[in-house]
Parts: structure tokens; sequence; C-alpha cells
């Protein structure tokens, strides 16, 4: 990836009738990189790409690819194949049919058509289901022909609208891989719209988070792990615990914030600088919160609460706690030996602690 600018929404605003399904928007794709886009249903994710795609004209602004205003120009003439969660793939032609298609309506040659078809049908490994029809074929097979149909023009980005929603678990793991491998391998610009945080996360250099038609961040994975900026994106997350209250002192890099369930002592991290009786909004991501049967005494922020329930989530486990006055609900990530040790049940009290600097302030909010 480099910091080039294939495409750029410039204002771009997008209504149907009196509904802003996309309010103003600025933003930048940068060339080679596989960009995500997530967000809840409804959110304004599907639309963006579809303005992108040439099936949906922005109301206001502009997008620029390479350069160029496209607002105008019909999806024929961008190209910006888009893969679709139904594929959308020709159910009356083989798979050498389906992926030849662009080339044929492109007027190219049989003979170099072919060998550019026979090139995709390997890297895909699908060669093998050339002469197959395509309704005869598994759903990661078929996912590797609307690949193939689409980067067979060797388009500089290509636009993924919940590929891999369709596909049993397994097979979603594999495509992952295979979709980030290709898009290392090709230096093509990916796209990707999902309500799947692992799908993004995983697999995107930067992921954009999106709600009610608005952008609430920008990131790499880790950035927006590590240090969300709204308490929505905190929240869209779903693996932070949140907590509200003002601040009640303030002593150098570190901030005292007086909450419901107790006063704590959190880094300094904020945008802006807090003073002693501003309201402040801190989470603390559930990896990161220890439990124990007895207080620490290692000057970590501290609760008492008890066991509500557990959750397995394969290698480790989210454990579901509440505050003695059960105004706050709180979790654990904690592998299964870890769980052993501290002999946890449902109604059991254990202590909740954490560092002060693995807390994040969330900038501006209350």
């Amino acid at each position: 990836m480099n910091d080039k600018a294939l495409v750029v929404f410039d204002g771009v605003v997008k209504r149907f009738g009196a509904f802003l399904a996309v309010e103003r928007t600025d933003f930048e794709i940068h060339k080679g990189e596989f960009l995500a886009i997530m967000g809840s249903s409804g959110c304004g994710k599907t639309t963006t790409l579809r303005m992108l795609a040439g099936l949906e004209a922005p109301s206001e602004g502009e997008i620029r690819l390479a350069g160029k205003r496209i607002n105008d120009l019909p999806t024929w003439r961008r190209d910006t194949p888009m893969v679709w969660q139904s594929l959308a793939l020709f159910p009356f032609l083989t798979v050498r049919e389906n992926v030849e298609f662009a080339l044929r309506m492109r007027g190219m040659e049989k003979s170099k058509r072919r060998k550019r078809v026979d090139t995709w049908l390997e890297r895909m490994q699908i060669t093998e289901f050339a002469e197959r029809n395509v309704a005869h074929l598994s759903g990661g097979q078929r996912q590797r022909v609307a690949l193939a149909r689409s980067l067979v023009t060797e388009p500089e980005i290509l636009l993924l609208d919940e590929p891999l929603s369709a596909l049993d678990a397994h097979l979603k793991v594999r495509m992952q891989t295979v979709l980030s491998n290709l898009q290392r391998e090709l230096g093509i610009t990916f796209v990707y719209v999902t309500h799947s945080q692992s799908e993004a996360f995983s697999m995107a250099d930067r992921v954009v988070i999106m709600s009610r038609g608005r952008i609430e961040q920008i990131g790499n994975p880790q950035e927006i792990y590590r240090a969300p900026r709204t308490r929505f994106v905190a929240e869209f997350l779903g693996s932070n615990n949140i907590f509200s209250g003002n601040v009640s002192g303030v002593d150098g890099a570190s901030v005292k914030i007086a909450t419901p369930a107790g006063e704590f002592v959190v880094a300094s991290g904020a945008a802006k600088p807090l003073s002693k009786g501003d309201k402040a909004t801190f989470v603390v991501s559930d990896d990161r919160v220890h439990l124990s049967s007895q207080p620490p005494t290692n000057g970590y922020n501290a609760l008492r609460a008890s066991v509500v329930g557990e959750e397995f989530v394969g290698a480790t486990a989210i454990i579901h706690l509440e505050n003695a006055a059960g105004a706050l609900e709180l979790k654990a990530q904690k592998s299964h030996d870890e769980l052993e040790k501290i002999g946890h049940s449902p109604g059991s009290q254990v202590w909740v602690s954490w560092r002060p600097e693995a807390a994040h302030i969330l900038p501006g909010q209350d």
C-alpha cells in the first residue's frame, strides 16, 4: 500500500427523498490498500459502496477515481467491478464462460481471452471445474469463480459487498486467507463492505466504521480496537467496559474520574486537556481486565463484582459480571487456564482490576 489517493470522497451526501442515507463524507482510499467499511444495517456502508460503483449517484459532492470526477460516469465505464453477496453468477454458463464474460464484452480477441481466463482459473485453483456448470459447485468454489470473473479484467480497484456472508464458518476463514493473499499479491485496491468485525479486522489495512450515515472513525484495526474515538465505536466493538463520570482530580499524566461504580485513576490520553468537574468517559477492553479472588495490592483500579455467566469463545471465555449495585455490567476475556485458578462460578464474588494505562479516555465524550 502507498499513500497516494486512488479514490476521493469530497463532501459526498446521499439522500433518498427526505431520508439522509449518507451525511457529508470526506475521506480517501489509498492506492493498493485493503479498506473495510463496516457498521450495523442501515448505517450507509452499502450506499457508499454503490456510489463508488456507479449504482447510486451522490446528491451532493464529488467522487474522484484516479483524479477524475466519476459522479456521472456510467457503471460500465468505471472499471470498478463488484463481487456481490449473492455472487450474481450466470447459472446457465460454465465456470469458464462466467469468467470470460467481461472480456467478451470488451471485445478481446479469442486466443488472448482464453489465455487470460486460463491464468485466472489456475490462480483461483478452479481449473478442474472450467467446463462445469456453476450450479454444481460448492459455495467456496462459486466464491472463487466470482472473484476470478471480477479480477480477470485486472482492474485497479475491486469492490466487495459482504461476499462471505453466505458461507459456512470454516469456509469464511479459508476465504479470508484467500482474499488477503490475493490482494497483497496483486496490489489491487480492495474496498470491502461487511458487518463482521472479525473479517474487517483480520484482513483490512484500514477500517471505516459508520453509524446512521456518518463516519465515526477511520484507522487501522489496532488504532480502532485500542483507541475508539466515540462511545458508539466503543460499544460497537463489543469488547469494551465503559465508565462515565466526572473528573475529580488531575495529577500530571493521570486523572481521577468519579463514576457511580467508584473513583478510578486513568492515564490522561484525551484529545483535549481535562479539568476538575469535566464530564468524562473511559473504556477498558475486556482483554485488559484482571480477575482475582483477593483485592489487588499493586496500585491497580479495582472494584468488587459478581459473576453473572460465562460465554465460551474457543481458546478463551468471556466472563460477564455486574458490580455490587447491579448498575454496571462488566466483562473479562480470559483463558480457560486462568479461570480454573480463580475458581469462578455464577453468583461468586471476584475482584475486577486494571492498570491506569490500560484505560482509554474517549476524546470529547461525556
